[in-house]
């Protein structure tokens, strides 16, 4: 009989790793983030608070493992991180001093530990961050480094939840590994699957906050630039969440009829957005909630790759033997 796999979850935020490898069957023996608000939503799921900041951790602490999983910071490789960072005359990248060199931390442990198998998920932009070389330097320190055979694949999360949200996977394996990435449903879901019947009254657009953000997509566009506030149906697939949907929700707003202003996303929409099922708790401020569930992986597609990983792990256990 084969042991049930164990994984650790590392930049863990709310779980939506947890969640996924969890429902493949595999057990999660670690998790760690340095958010205080993630790791008290995390708890509040899991009935366990993830160990803090994972620089001072030693690797030894770390219990074995046979999946390494983390989406580690991507501010410092997307495109909008990048661009405020410039903007404000800071580095991005592995220059990043506070986030970018947390990729370094899943190399030192991997390898201490040397799992079967990792996977990894970071923003579209990382393949192309400084014109190639961010992802040549992580390429070869897991492969000539570590000895790791990777697989890697930007997969749209549209398939599976009405949003387009592009993603890079990283699945690495220890041994050489037929592997595939999982092909996606033939039947996208849309935005009407998601949406409350009710939502409150606080989740429409103010009359000040609605004009204000016409008036600055019109200003843009006027310039050529490509800024606007998107509204969306229940028929249609929306643009990426963002951890900054706080701010003013411009990039998904909901269309409530003429005459009425449009509305953000409650945080449960958002969650289930992200594929969290109802009974995920949400014990933070609506603020924090939007900030966990932008930062979130999309847990449908994570599954997905989920399944395929163990299956790739379980075919190369031997054969057992024949009596």
């Amino acid at each position: 009989m084969i042991p049930t796999p164990r994984f650790i979850d590392l930049f863990c935020g709310i779980g939506g790793f947890r969640l996924a490898f969890a429902s493949a069957g595999a057990h999660c023996v670690f998790s760690s983030d340095w958010d205080r608000w993630a790791r008290r939503t995390y708890k509040a799921n899991f009935g366990e608070e993830p160990a803090g900041d994972i620089r001072p951790i030693s690797a030894s602490d770390i219990p074995a493992h046979d999946i390494l999983c983390g989406g580690f910071p991507c501010q410092p490789f997307s495109l909008a991180g990048v661009s405020k960072k410039l903007s404000l005359g800071r580095r991005h990248g592995f220059d990043d001093e506070r986030q970018g060199n947390l990729f370094f931390e899943i190399t030192r442990i991997l390898r201490h530990h040397q799992p079967a198998a990792f996977i990894l998920e970071n923003v579209k932009n990382l393949t192309s961050h400084d014109k190639g070389r961010t992802f040549a330097i992580i390429h070869e320190s897991l492969t000539a480094d570590l000895g790791y055979h990777l697989h890697h694949r930007i997969i749209d999360a549209r398939h599976w939840l009405p949003q387009h949200r592009e993603r890079i996977f990283l699945v690495g394996f220890r041994q050489p590994t037929p592997f595939t990435f999982p092909s996606p449903p033939t039947d996208p879901p849309r935005l009407g699957s998601i949406l409350e019947s009710n939502p409150a009254p606080k989740y429409t657009l103010s009359n000040k906050l609605w004009t204000y953000l016409q008036d600055y997509a019109r200003k843009h566009q006027a310039k050529g630039n490509g800024f606007g506030c998107s509204v969306v149906s229940p028929a249609d697939t929306t643009r990426t969440l963002s951890a900054r949907y706080y701010k003013d929700g411009s990039e998904i707003l909901v269309s409530q009829g003429s005459g009425q202003n449009p509305r953000r996303l409650t945080p449960r929409e958002c969650a289930r957005l992200m594929g969290y099922p109802d009974s995920f708790q949400i014990p933070v401020s609506d603020t924090q909630a939007y900030r966990q569930f932008g930062n979130s992986v999309a847990v449908p597609v994570v599954s997905a790759i989920a399944r395929a990983v163990l299956a790739a792990i379980a075919s190369q256990q031997p054969a057992a033997s024949t009596p």
